[in-house]
């Protein structure tokens, strides 16, 4: 079964640090890069970060320095350490294979940042 979970989403002050975790079914994560995607309230759902196979690493330039996305290929699990949070990282964030695929989008977690 195709199954992407996402979770660790919550309640932020800005400058405070939530970390998002992703466990992923074998057929999606196995030897495949993979993605956090966020989507804020009115606009279009945008990329994060990715993470390859071996391990480089991608951010957009929105969280480059604050944001760090990893990967445990033991667990199938796919984290984002978000640091140093600002208001407009307030989100659902989502994570999918990089590039994405239709099918494979979960509930995803909401982020808010927010004093």
């Amino acid at each position: 079964q195709v199954q992407l979970v996402e979770s660790g989403g919550g309640l932020a002050q800005p400058g405070g640090s939530l970390r998002l975790s992703c466990a992923a079914s074998g057929s999606i994560f196995s030897r495949n890069a993979m993605g956090w995607y966020r989507q804020a309230p009115g606009k279009q759902r945008e990329l994060v970060a990715y993470i390859l196979w071996g391990g480089s690493t991608n951010y957009a330039a929105s969280v480059k320095g604050r944001f760090t996305i990893s990967r445990d290929n033991a667990k199938n699990t796919v984290y984002l350490q978000m640091n140093s949070l600002k208001p407009e990282d307030t989100a659902v964030y989502y994570c999918n294979r990089w590039p994405y695929r239709e099918d494979y989008w979960g509930q995803g977690t909401q982020v808010t940042v927010s004093s």
